[in-house]
């Protein structure tokens, strides 16, 4: 018996015995034929789906070396004829082989466990006969704006929007539904425009306004709200998939709050759609990108990452890298193009080259790929409050000023800088500061070491694995580290929380991976409570261990990384503010920055320690192959004109007995800069007014944020690799920034990195973004897509289902601007999203799923909104726009139950007081352990981008909605309003409930319904007070004393059920 493979290479292979079978099996065929055939509506999908998998665009799987995804193979002729013979279906390979009587030799075969249906058999045969007119795919062609077709009912018709659905409809033999009643329609808009419910006095404004333009002003100011931006962030938030959380291993706390709330600023400012994409795809490559435009770079720091010990940053990277483009694809061009990772893409023209040249342009940026479990991985920029913003940018000009002024002061001190020289002030510079603030110092100017301990020189005890060589500059001795050799001296407290200081070292870096200990005080009697100066892969930190057994480390960013068997001078220096953010780094003289400062929180206990100082180990760990050549500590901190002074300690220290003739440059410059910060009284007024700036800059600074942006590096041009199989051990061809090549190419004219991609992607040529934005905010409204599959617009997605009207939005879209408030009004305004949402049985059968809009959009709302409209419609919702994110209610163990001991998000503590009633939104998202009750609703964990979410129904859902604390304690808030502001009897206080819930009234038997339920519960609570008092306990706010329990609590229960109706719960 033939294997599959042999059978598969000999596939078109035409055998004459079975000819009249054949002939036979196609007669059947033809009988149903369709009346009229699309290539790309009714054939492409068919070859898609059945024969793609093994005769499509990937090489490696393709089998007879047979393409049916492009013309040009499909029509080609080979050895026994053409697959596909225009206007011949019988003629055809293609065919003969899908009508083969043999089920051996019938394609698809039994092994791809594909079966073509006789209809689609007929689809195709059609399709030849009628010449076989082969189009491109319809999403990879630029969208022509259509003229809008003609229709009947033209008074039906608002905007060029319905001219399309309804020609569709009338196509069915459908009508358009009636439209909806004024208040159903401004409950509708409102929550689709910003994610509440309306005002009822709003509501009633409306009902009442005869005028022409009535709804349309609702509508302007609907659009003007500040919850419009907010609503139209929650999607967006989505698909950025942001979080609060690395999302990997440990899961600790991530900054990201304050790129949430630039994706609010955007949509509120209606920031063109263009602007947006670029801003955020590449703000930092924009000409003098302000706070702002960094800020929106945050999108592509959204994804999940880690910091797991075993990991490889090189696979880690390779993952980030594959994150951003599969995000990308599927946010901007609406295509699967992970798929083509290990291989071709199987389905659609993506190539694994086109693949990983679009990685290309991620993996160029200076992130780390070890997130280090730390809230501020870099690159992160400081973002200041609102009210402070105006001082930060003031403060800049005032040092830009203040340094102008230094640098004038040191070109004016050259002639009284050259006096000095002569003078004996030169030959008695002791040290690189005041001898005072200098508690400890090891160098090495000669044979044997010097040691100083409090000014007084301590004797060098020679030690195993110790040795003297030459250091960092000629004459210059260091000390060498074997092994385990090391140095320990007298227990001394030299570092506290609550005081300044600052460490510094010249030192040597081997090669090696492993961490090295440079110089430490740990005790490990206190559970390891001390400090200790580290350097591990040539990127040193300082790790400072308090009492409670919590390690905080502050450490270079990668690109700082010290190159290995090289010298360099590092030094940290520590405010005394207990906050990390007042640890800064400096490597060989200058301030950069450091990963781990900005946790605002104070540090509890102390790292104080009278633990011996060891220089070279920290009694465990040692620092073998290594050197340090100077050595200081300080009782104080120092600043980055100071810290260039000790490092060119070893310099002075050398030319303080020169001659003034025999002064070398790197000499005479050290002694300038001595001379300038210790003697020279202008410049040093200058040092203190840029202090007292800097200071009150980090001051603000501590009230504001951190948040992760990109940044591009300038020291190279971006490249990948291909990787073989997806395997990040397994690089390939070098290739460079690239845009997939079945699409229009990048102008040459656009630079080829993120900032050239952002500008292809909002390209007029390019057939993608448009469609697939305006596809998206379609499924905002209308609850499904124009194209269902709003993630892939490929072959394997579903076809639009008008796709006239979807290139008409595109172009229009476009062409006006990329207004993003605009396009929605023209939706809501359209006649197709004012229709009633109602029925008929004809619909049912014809438009079961409400995909030609027979009828108003009506669909459960997401569980964002679901909660937001309780809240709103109680009174409880603080909407206070932006800001950090909060920690409502919660059921327990929720993330003690995921999260590892370390972990900085291990237990979960809920807000208290307005924090506990925040828009949905802001809810606090830890991506291994989502917000629970978002998470029944459907919600996505955003470890991954989601542009289109599952909308399911599950008692779960209603456990949540009935007995949820959050909508427990809005039922009852909402039962106290009604009781305050609705009057006196029942009919006026459930008219209260329901027209803030429903935007109306409840008719005659529903009132009935609600009042038997009410008298019940009534009667009830009446005999069991301990259960009404327990009722109205729920939640943190308090019950309304003046109220009857037993009233409130029955009143609460009949909210409960007006939130919980199907009408509440839908729009």
């Amino acid at each position: 018996m033939r294997s599959y493979v042999s059978s598969r290479l000999r596939s078109l292979v035409w055998c004459a015995p079975v000819a009249l079978g054949i002939l036979a099996t196609q007669a059947a065929y033809a009988q149903k034929k369709p009346a009229g055939v699309d290539f790309a509506r009714d054939v492409r999908p068919i070859l898609s789906d059945a024969c793609f998998q093994c005769h499509g665009p990937d090489k490696s799987t393709r089998m007879a070396d047979l393409r049916l995804d492009i013309r040009e193979a499909a029509f080609a002729p080979r050895k026994n004829g053409a697959p596909i013979v225009p206007g011949d279906s019988r003629k055809s390979l293609i065919f003969q082989r899908i009508t083969h009587p043999k089920p051996a030799l019938r394609m698809p075969p039994p092994q791809a466990h594909k079966e073509l249906k006789p209809e689609q058999i007929a689809t195709i045969q059609k399709w030849i006969d009628s010449g076989a007119e082969w189009k491109e795919h319809w999403a990879f062609r630029r969208p022509v704006r259509p003229r809008p077709p003609a229709v009947t009912n033209t008074a039906w018709v608002t905007n060029p929007i319905d001219r399309f659905i309804l020609a569709a409809l009338e196509a069915k033999g459908l009508t358009p539904a009636p439209p909806a009643d004024r208040r159903t329609l401004a409950r509708r808009v409102a929550l689709d425009l910003t994610g509440l419910p309306p005002d009822p006095a709003d509501v009633e404004a409306f009902v009442k306004d005869t005028s022409p333009k009535a709804y349309e002003t609702l509508v302007d100011r609907l659009l003007a709200s500040p919850h419009w931006g907010e609503h139209r962030a929650r999607y967006w938030l989505d698909a950025a998939r942001y979080g609060d959380t690395h999302g990997l291993h440990i899961d600790n706390y991530r900054e990201m709050w304050p790129y949430r709330d630039w994706v609010i600023k955007a949509f509120n400012a209606n920031m063109p759609f263009d602007q947006f994409t670029i801003e955020q795809i590449a703000g930092d490559l924009l000409p003098n990108p302000s706070m702002d435009q960094l800020m929106a770079t945050g999108f592509h720091r959204c994804n999940v990452t880690t910091n797991e010990g075993g990991v490889i940053p090189e696979e880690v990277a390779a993952m980030y890298a594959k994150d951003r483009v599969d995000t990308t694809g599927a946010v901007f061009l609406g295509l699967t193009v992970g798929c083509a990772t290990c291989h071709d893409h199987k389905y659609d023209p993506i190539s694994t080259r086109d693949f990983y040249s679009l990685t290309a342009f991620f993996r160029n940026t200076l992130q780390n790929p070890l997130d280090g479990n730390i809230s501020d991985t870099p690159p992160v920029i400081v973002v200041p409050r609102e009210e402070d913003r105006a001082r930060w940018r003031q403060l800049d000009e005032e040092e830009k000023k203040a340094e102008a002024r230094q640098s004038e002061i040191r070109k004016a001190s050259k002639v009284e800088f050259e006096a000095w020289l002569g003078t004996e002030g030169r030959g008695k510079i002791h040290g690189p500061l005041d001898p005072a603030d200098e508690v400890f110092s090891l160098s090495v100017p000669g044979e044997e070491p010097e040691i100083r301990l409090h000014n007084q020189s301590v004797p060098f005890d020679r030690a195993d694995g110790l040795t003297i060589g030459e250091g960092h500059i000629p004459g210059w001795k260091a000390l060498y580290f074997e092994d385990k050799g090391s140095l320990t001296f007298p227990n001394q407290a030299y570092f506290e929380a609550d005081r300044p200081f600052a460490v510094s070292a010249w030192i040597y870096v081997p090669k090696g991976p492993e961490t090295r200990v440079l110089v430490s005080q740990s005790d490990p009697d206190s559970k390891g409570r001390g400090w200790a100066l580290e350097l591990s892969r040539g990127i040193p930190s300082l790790r400072l261990t308090t009492q409670s057994n919590r390690s905080y480390t502050i450490r270079a960013m990668a690109i700082d990384r010290l190159k290995a068997e090289t010298w360099h001078h590092v030094a940290f220096s520590y405010d005394g503010s207990r906050l990390l953010s007042g640890v800064e780094l400096y490597l060989d003289g200058k301030n950069v920055w450091a990963e781990g400062r900005g946790n605002r929180v104070p540090m509890p206990g102390d790292f104080r320690t009278y633990a011996p100082l060891r220089v070279g180990s920290d009694g465990k760990r040692f620092n073998p192959g290594g050197a340090i050549a100077d050595l200081r500590i300080f009782t104080r901190a120092i600043t980055e004109e100071e810290a260039a002074v000790v490092a060119s300690w070893p310099v002075l220290r050398q030319a303080r007995g020169k001659k003034t003739e025999d002064l070398s440059a790197a000499e005479r410059e050290a002694l300038h800069d001595y001379y300038l910060t210790r003697e020279y009284r202008d410049y040093v007024n200058v040092a203190d007014e840029l202090r007292t700036l800097r200071e009150e800059r980090k001051q603000l600074a501590r009230r504001g944020a951190v948040t992760h942006i990109q940044m591009e590096r300038r020291d190279q041009k971006p490249f990948a690799h291909i990787l073989y199989r997806g395997m990040y051990d397994q690089p390939r061809e070098k290739v460079e920034p690239a845009v997939p090549s079945a699409l229009p190419p990048m102008p040459e004219s656009y630079p080829k990195n993120r900032l050239g991609l952002a500008k292809w992607l909002v390209d007029e040529n390019n057939p993608l973004t448009a469609r697939v934005t305006v596809n998206r905010f379609w499924q905002e409204v209308f609850g499904v897509g124009l194209v269902k599959t709003a993630e892939d617009f490929g072959s394997q997605g579903e076809l639009p289902s008008h796709p006239e009207l979807l290139d008409w939005l595109a172009v229009e879209f476009r062409e006006s601007g990329w207004d993003v408030k605009k396009l929605f009004k023209l939706m809501v305004m359209s006649s197709t999203y004012r229709q009633a949402a109602v029925a008929t049985p004809e619909k049912l059968q014809k438009d079961p799923d409400n995909r030609f809009l027979s009828r108003g959009p009506r669909f459960r709302m997401d569980a964002e909104m679901i909660r937001d409209l309780a809240l709103a419609a109680s009174g409880l919702l603080n909407r206070r726009i932006g800001g950090p994110s909060v920690k409502p209610y919660q059921p327990e163990g929720v993330w003690e139950a995921v999260a590892m001991l370390e972990s900085d998000t291990r237990f979960y503590k809920r807000d208290t007081g307005p924090n506990l009633y925040r828009r949905s939104m802001y809810t606090f998202w830890k991506r291994s352990a989502p917000p629970a009750s978002m998470d029944i609703f459907n919600a996505p964990s955003r470890e991954n981008c989601t542009v289109r979410r599952e909308r399911t129904n599950t008692p779960l859902q209603a456990l949540v909605t009935m007995n949820d604390t959050q909508f427990v304690e809005a039922a009852r808030n909402l039962a106290e309003l009604a009781l305050q502001k609705g009057g006196p009897d029942w009919n006026r206080r459930l008219d209260f409930m329901t027209l803030r819930v429903l935007s109306r009234t409840l008719s005659l038997k529903e009132r009935e319904i609600l009042k038997k339920a009410h008298a019940d519960y009534l009667n009830y609570y009446d005999s069991h007070p301990a259960d009404a008092k327990k009722l109205l306990s729920v939640g943190e706010s308090e019950a309304m004393e003046s109220a009857n329990p037993a009233e409130l609590a029955a009143l609460t229960i009949v909210a409960n059920g007006i939130l919980n109706l199907d009408e509440a719960l839908n729009k």
